[in-house]
């Protein structure tokens, strides 16, 4: 098991208060699928802290995110620990898990208009979502309404909670999901390709709008999307999936200035800057892994210009990077990776830079035996 960036030592450098989001070893499995939709899923989120979580479509970003509140699919077998300020979210069950939905967290999806009802008027979404969090007063809720509106930059917020969504543009429509998440106040968002849909000059004023709001409350943000150029500008942080694993963690401004495995170099290249140049654009040849495909060794290893016949029996592993407290990449051909495995052929004791709890160290013992780790909790 990893690491947990962001608590007591962090390659952002310095959030060292208890995270608002804990994921550690998440694993789903799925009944039919020949591998897992998460595999060892670790990663957190601090107070005021945006962190990143990138990927191509089918990587496992959004289901990550649902596990946060609690979304995980009823004949899934999930193993591991979500917690959310401090709460072990798969232990929750009815109104504990209805309330942890309501107050805790947030998400905010890409698509504005699935989360309105098209008939309805926007004031009362909004005071719908006041009532969640007990204000059910119908003036004091229309007052706060509009109040939450012009909070999140909306001209005219009174003339707005009397339109419908049909009568706003995208970026309106984006803010009113916005005001209703913050509307119940949580302590964690979590914005799933939140901007994707939106024009370039939109796009800017609802990241600087996040940016302000996480800034003023202290939120913590899990920030998905596909386009790492946009997550190494706006986050603290970056994890890089693929095919349901953390492939890469790092800063923001290291990963972009030098990421170390070949997936993150391969969305760096095959996306435009975000100077909107696209010479010398590469795509990533292939495509993702689907969960009718059983995956043996790396599993990028079929779309990797650098892969190597070992790579195909090489167990995916988070290697701790030299110079960079916390961070960690996943390929066998990082020389940090070969060193590691060098002392575990010498029958060296080799530490992961993991917790003392014993959930996530790795000893390999002189006499050969290993050291015995306490089992996951299994959650259905």
């Amino acid at each position: 098991m990893t690491e947990t960036i962001g608590t007591t030592a962090s390659p952002a450098g310095g959030y060292t208060e208890r995270p608002l989001l804990e994921i550690d070893g998440l694993t789903l499995e799925v009944p039919g699928a020949a591998r897992p939709l998460l595999a060892d899923v670790t990663l957190s989120v601090g107070p005021g802290e945006v962190v990143g979580l990138v990927g191509e479509s089918g990587s496992g970003k959004s289901t990550t995110a649902k596990a946060a509140l609690g979304l995980l699919p009823d004949e899934a077998r999930a193993t591991g620990s979500v917690r959310v300020d401090g709460t072990e979210v798969l232990e929750l069950r009815g109104e504990e898990l209805r309330h942890h939905r309501a107050r805790t967290v947030a998400m905010i999806h890409q698509d504005p208009r699935a989360a309105l009802n098209p008939v309805r008027r926007v004031g009362d979404f909004l005071t719908e979502r006041l009532a969640l969090a007990g204000l059910t007063d119908r003036g004091a809720a229309r007052e706060r309404a509009v109040e939450l509106l012009a909070a999140v930059g909306l001209s005219a917020p009174e003339r707005r909670v009397r339109q419908r969504p049909h009568e706003l543009s995208g970026g309106m429509l984006q803010r009113v999901v916005i005001a209703g998440a913050l509307a119940l106040d949580p302590r964690l968002l979590l914005a799933d390709e939140a901007t994707s849909a939106l024009d370039v000059t939109t796009q800017a004023e609802i990241l600087d709008l996040l940016r302000r709001l996480r800034a003023e409350g202290d939120t913590g943000l899990l920030f998905i999307t596909h386009d790492l150029h946009l997550a190494a500008a706006y986050c603290d942080r970056v994890l890089v999936m693929y095919a349901g694993r953390i492939v890469e963690h790092r800063s923001a401004e290291r990963l972009f200035a030098d990421p170390r495995h070949p997936y993150t170099r391969g969305l760096l290249e095959c996306s435009p800057s975000l100077e909107g140049t696209s010479a010398g654009i590469r795509p990533i040849p292939g495509r993702p892994p689907s969960l009718a495909d059983a995956l043996r060794g790396c599993p990028f290893a079929p779309r990797c210009a650098a892969a190597e016949p070992a790579c195909e029996e090489w167990t995916p592993r988070p290697v701790p990077l030299e110079a960079e407290p916390g961070a960690q990449a996943s390929c066998r051909r990082l020389p940090e990776a070969r060193t590691t495995e060098t002392g575990l052929r010498e029958g060296g004791t080799v530490k992961t830079r993991i917790p003392e709890d014993g959930l996530a160290e790795a000893r390999l013992l002189e006499s050969g035996a290993t050291e015995s780790v306490p089992p996951r909790r299994s959650h259905r």
